[in-house]
């Protein structure tokens, strides 16, 4: 009589052991939360792709006529002001949307750049080790000796205010975070079976990298650049709240909470408007990022 062969996915089914469930699959059986979370940030990014199209910002453009207008009034040209006014007449929703398109640049451009010299220089300190991890080691515990913000502040102040000199100042605080982690991901994959066996059969050092070390770097690289997302945009408003940001001429969160901390007692929309904006779309990104690491890893458990 025949013997049946045993079942493969009976044993994989087996309650004793972990469920493999693609990314896609857990993506979609997230909670309610990641789903709220990520329709906030779809909306502020279709906001800052397509806003300034349908609801123009215009700094040079003033209308004293409605100044510190409260939110839902009516200005002298028949719109409404949704969000209100500001000390100068400029509908804060545009004000508001403008702003979320310099924060997004700013924070993407930011995180692409230091993410990249982050990648290279974690990739060489993890996976040579020797003198070029002693190197790039002891330049980043230099560097995080410093808090980053204070570090912007030095860089854009000796730049000047400029949207590139703002990138420039926030990759350089930036990059250390990104090397650190690709540069632990690295260390714990270099001496894996798989790599030793590629390195018998005679592997070179770039096919090694990017075949066999740069994949088990990416999932907790792309974490780490979500939430760098988040504290970029904080960042920049931070420095441009100082005045050391993007030129006024721009739209940023950060100044028109600066310009409206002197009216908070009469007009606080003002600065109440886009300090809620800023709030409300980094606490959805650092959502985003703590679900993606879950995510990423196909043994936990959401």
């Amino acid at each position: 009589m025949p013997v049946k062969a045993p079942d493969r996915s009976d044993a994989t089914a087996s309650p004793n052991m972990p469920k493999r469930l693609t990314v896609t699959k857990r993506l979609a059986g997230l909670p309610a939360r990641a789903h709220l979370a990520l329709g906030i940030v779809a909306l502020f990014v279709v906001a800052g792709l397509l806003g300034p199209l349908l609801v123009p910002y215009d700094a040079a453009l003033t209308s004293p006529v409605d100044r510190l207008l409260p939110p839902g009034s009516r200005l002298s040209d028949g719109a409404v002001a949704w969000l209100g006014t500001d000390q100068v007449g400029q509908d804060i929703l545009a004000e508001v949307v403008a702003g979320m398109r310099t924060s997004l640049t700013v924070a993407l451009v930011t995180v692409a750049v230091g993410g990249s010299v982050g990648l290279l220089l974690g990739l060489l300190s993890g996976y040579f080790g020797g003198w070029a991890d002693g190197v790039i080691s002891r330049i980043g515990d230099i560097q995080l000796a410093f808090p980053s913000l204070l570090l912007a502040i030095l860089l854009a102040g000796v730049l000047g205010p400029s949207m590139v000199n703002v990138i420039i100042a926030l990759a350089v605080t930036r990059w250390v975070i990104f090397a650190r982690v690709v540069r632990g991901s690295a260390i714990a994959v270099r001496d894996r079976e798989f790599v030793d066996s590629a390195r018998v059969m005679g592997a070179s050092h770039g096919r090694m990298l990017l075949h066999y070390i740069l994949p088990s770097c990416l999932p907790p690289l792309l974490v780490a650049a979500t939430v760098q997302v988040g504290l970029t945009m904080v960042a920049e408003a931070s420095l441009s709240f100082l005045g050391l940001g993007v030129p006024s001429s721009q739209a940023s969160w950060g100044s028109t909470i600066a310009e409206g901390r002197d009216y908070l007692a009469s007009a606080w929309w003002i600065a109440a408007a886009p300090g809620a904006a800023l709030a409300l779309v980094v606490v959805s990104i650092g959502i985003l990022g703590d679900l993606l690491r879950d995510a990423s890893d196909p043994m936990t458990e959401l």
